[in-house]
């Protein structure tokens, strides 16, 4: 398996991540120590969870599994978790304080049954906690030995940006990591977050790379969700439901699985790849309730999207877009070197590219 470095940290990381969210609930622990013992020998480090997952049984679980494990398996995985969501019913039992920071770190601690974290991440904005509050903590909470690497997840463009910007003015921790959802049918992203993150430093993690599965093809429009599939699950149905009912999906579903058959892979593998060539994603977290289906999907990290198949996903997928980032808006922020007219562009705009981070492959041992 690629490994990468973490935005511009010094961080190598595995190119396709273990997702821990189901672990404790859907998931048992047969189940989870049968996939870390996958994940880990196809050349997978990064583990990803968070206190909250299955009401903290995730971290438990992967804890047992760390602690049964020799060491010449468990030093190589890169632990991440996660904080900010409520842990208690009290008023401080949620947020970004120092407060709910300081124990929601030393409860996941004695959980994973570990003295630090690679990556700490803050699992949502929060908006009456003083940035500079978190900031402080994180900062403390690596010069401590707790914590090596701080991140975000599910920021905006511009809290991605505000934070990095206060970090720097502090001379504090920079922001390795930007946990986002991206997928063929969630592009949006493209457009705030993947300049931000870039801008930033801070390498992407890319969670629900298959959309709630249905990237993987087991969907088709017109039928109920087979019972056991993810949308058969009402809060997954939720979160991700109200896709199947967009034309858009089912064209992007339809090229994709042309796409597969032209790579003898699968849809699931193909969508998998294709995110993981994204410029600046650093890891792309997979999420599986079985072994097989971890094991299938893992097949992605060895397949690799022709340029050919790679455009015809991109214009497929292309979400409609219009001001400020469609329209005449983007011409109007390009600048030629050699000069360019004064008066407003009225030809079709040339799409203003995005910052790229660059980071050189590591080898997978190193």
């Amino acid at each position: 398996m690629q490994h990468r470095t973490l935005g511009r940290s010094g961080l190598s990381v595995s190119a396709f991540a273990l997702g821990t969210m189901t672990f404790g609930a859907g998931t048992d622990r047969a189940e989870a120590f049968a996939q870390l013992d996958a994940f880990t020998a196809a050349g997978g480090t990064l583990v990803d969870t968070a206190d909250v997952y299955a009401g903290g049984e995730s971290e438990r679980l992967v804890g047992q599994w760390l602690a049964a494990r020799p060491a010449d398996v468990t030093e190589h995985v890169v632990l991440a978790t996660k904080g900010r969501f409520p842990t208690d019913e009290g008023p401080n039992g949620a947020g970004l304080s120092r407060r709910h920071l300081t124990r929601a770190l030393e409860g996941s601690l004695r959980r994973l049954g570990v003295d630090s974290v690679d990556l700490y991440q803050a699992h949502s904005w929060d908006p009456l906690t003083p940035l500079e509050e978190t900031l402080s903590f994180l900062d403390d909470a690596v010069r401590a030995g707790k914590v090596r690497y701080a991140g975000v997840s599910n920021f905006t463009g511009w809290q991605v940006q505000k934070t990095a910007d206060v970090a720097a003015a502090r001379g504090g921790q920079p922001i390795a990591s930007l946990q986002l959802q991206y997928n063929l049918l969630a592009r949006e992203v493209e457009w705030e977050l993947v300049p931000a993150a870039a801008s930033a430093g801070a390498g992407l993690l890319a969670w629900s790379p298959l959309a709630g599965g249905v990237l993987s093809g087991k969907y088709a429009p017109g039928r109920r969700p087979a019972p056991g599939t993810r949308l058969a699950d009402p809060l997954q149905a939720q979160l991700f439901g109200s896709r199947t009912g967009a034309e858009r999906t089912w064209a992007v579903l339809a090229e994709l699985e042309r796409v597969a058959r032209d790579h003898g892979a699968t849809p699931a593998q193909v969508a998998l790849a294709w995110l993981a060539a994204r410029p600046g994603v650093a890891s792309v977290v997979l999420g599986a309730r079985t072994l097989a289906q971890l094991e299938s999907n893992l097949d992605a990290a060895g397949t690799s999207v022709s340029a050919e198949g790679t455009a015809r996903l991109d214009a497929v997928s292309a979400p409609a877009v219009d001001y400020p980032y469609g329209g005449f808006a983007p011409a109007g922020r390009l600048r030629d070197p050699a000069g360019a007219p004064t008066t407003p562009p009225t030809t079709p705009p040339v799409a203003e590219p995005a910052p790229r981070l660059t980071a050189e492959p590591v080898p997978a041992g190193a």
